[in-house]
């Protein structure tokens, strides 16, 4: 009895463990037979679209659509690289695999032109800020994001890329871009401002960021030996190098500092960075300036030194890129590169913008985000960028006149602009004084832009018709009142305005460091900036709060 008492309770044991497994391994194996379905169903409809559809399909065509749809899904940095859309995987790997010199943002749909550099491949090839991009080699670029038009730029040194632009004002021009090596500093103006504070533009991390922010804010220290704080203007900087933002948060925080851990789905792939140097100044009071432009690594240095309690932030929410990617081989020629993992910055919080709203970070309610604590307490939130610490409304937060930067009006302008003017004074001396140009290319380039007010009153308008109502000649009443609303409220913002478009101006004359001397002029970030750094209460006030 004993014996048939000890198998039975055997047995039982035996399929409590077995129950125990099966109930651990069910989700797995569920989710792998979820993953074997859907491949199933996907190669069985691709066959029969192949096979019966009343036209002629490119199956690689066909293909590439699905995957493209597959990867969009998921957030903008996930995309798909075709072995058409690609040269080799050597030319990355031989380290030759180059830019052209030059920032491009799509306006319109179409890759523009943003931001030359002097005497890159692009400058010489004669681009002019404003130029859209039809065609590279032969391929239209309406088709492919960023990402992808990027891959397909890239090459050897010494190739030639054929380009299709149309320069606005003068039509669709034919040019030549010899590829070539690629150096654009990422320091492009440092130097002393009012009141003893010193100044460092950063505006990219690539090699020797972390090297040249360093000589910078040594030599502003050593030729001011009174120098009461340093401005670290990160604006409108899309990151770059990780290591080269450890190197530049090592410059005002001690050796040993973990400044920010990577973490993924794949545990063996997380990693810790840590300071590894000697800091250059731990005591030097420290003002960050940053924007909605102001992504990843820029977001790395801000974050991290507002969690050390070790500078202000100043301006408007940074952008909310925390991801990682990884390019992965698939066969063929083709790539797919994957985000990964995450940044976690000291206060183990997320950069990374949660929701997106046509491929941008959304700003989700602060109350919708998780709360976090800096070394000395301070509340900090994730789930969306960097919050600064003192807000500096650019614009005045006035919705119309936000539209002028957002829908690339001022922008616009200055390429009508330039082209009638072959040269400008000094960046010291030149002055904008065209208002009344401005207006007219306003009217000129029918600037319509919807505010929220202006959304509601056609859902009424909408709701009205529906419901059998003629309120057409009220609400065309009210739409002019709002016009001149509109009109009333960019006059009233003139000067800020005209500050913009001669930065904009001095950008296209003098390059990357006339735009940075001109800002600096009128500037009402930088001047909040001196104004904390020589106030040393208000200063430690910021950083215990």
């Amino acid at each position: 009895m004993s014996i048939g008492k000890k198998l039975a309770g055997g047995s039982a044991g035996a399929l409590i463990v077995l129950g125990l497994m099966a109930a651990t391994l069910a989700p797995v194996n569920d989710k792998f037979f979820e993953i074997m379905k859907a491949i199933e169903v996907y190669t069985n409809v691709y066959k029969e679209v192949n096979t019966y559809y009343v036209d002629e399909i490119e199956p690689n065509k066909l293909m590439r659509t699905g995957i493209e749809a597959m990867v969009e899904s998921l957030d903008p940095y996930t995309n798909y690289i075709s072995e058409t859309d690609v040269e080799t995987a050597r030319l990355r790997q031989s380290g030759q695999y180059q830019g052209i010199g030059a920032e491009i943002e799509y306006i319109d749909s179409l890759p523009t032109i943003l931001t030359l550099y002097r005497d890159q491949p692009a400058d010489a090839a004669g681009l002019k800020t404003g130029d859209r991009l039809l065609q590279v080699d032969g391929r239209q670029t309406a088709q492919y994001n960023r990402e992808q038009l990027e891959e397909i730029m890239r090459g050897f040194p010494g190739t030639v890329m054929e380009l299709t632009v149309d320069r606005p004002g003068e039509g669709v021009k034919q040019l030549e871009l010899i590829r070539g090596d690629v150096d654009i500093p990422n320091v492009p103006y440092y130097g002393m401002l009012e009141r003893n504070v010193g100044y460092v533009a950063l505006t990219t991390f690539t090699q020797q960021a972390g090297k040249n922010v360093r000589d910078a804010v040594a030599d502003l220290r050593a030729q001011n030996p009174g120098m009461t704080g340093v401005v670290l203007d990160l604006r409108g900087n899309g990151g770059g190098l990780l290591n080269e933002a450890v190197d530049i948060v090592n410059i005002f925080v001690p050796k040993g500092e973990t400044i920010v851990t990577t973490r993924g789905k794949v545990r063996d792939w997380n990693r810790s960075y840590e300071t590894k140097g000697n800091p250059l100044d731990t005591e030097l009071p420290v003002a960050v300036l940053i924007n909605g432009r102001s992504a990843s690594a820029s977001e790395i240095v801000s974050g991290a030194l507002q969690d050390l309690d070790r500078g202000v932030l100043i301006g408007q929410r940074s952008y909310g890129k925390g991801l990682v990617q990884n390019i992965m081989e698939t066969g063929y020629g083709s790539r797919v590169k994957i985000t990964t993992a995450k940044y976690y910055i000291p206060s183990q919080r997320c950069i990374q913008a949660i929701e997106y709203r046509d491929g941008k970070p959304y700003d989700i309610p602060n109350a919708q985000r998780a709360e976090f604590r800096t070394r000395a307490g301070r509340t900090v939130l994730d789930g969306g960028g960097v919050a600064p610490d003192i807000e500096v409304d650019v614009l005045g937060k006035n919705n119309v006149a936000q539209g002028l930067l957002e829908d690339y009006i001022v922008f616009d302008f200055v390429n009508d602009w330039v082209r009638d003017h072959p040269t400008i004074d000094s960046v010291a001396d030149f002055r904008f004084t065209d208002w009344d140009r401005f207006e007219t290319f306003l009217n000129r380039a029918d600037f319509n832009f919807t505010s929220q007010a202006e959304e509601l009153l056609e859902q009424a308008a909408d709701r009205a018709v529906a419901e059998g109502y003629d309120i057409s000649a009220e609400l065309a009443s009210i739409q002019e009142k709002l016009d001149r609303e509109q009109a009333t409220a960019i006059a009233g913002l003139r000067d800020e305005i005209i500050r913009i478009i001669e930065k904009e101006i001095a950008g296209r004359y003098y390059y990357q460091r006339g735009q940075v001397q001109m800002g600096l002029r009128n500037d009402q970030e930088v001047q909040e900036a001196i104004a904390v750094l020589n106030d040393g209460a208000r200063y430690a006030e910021l950083l215990s709060r």
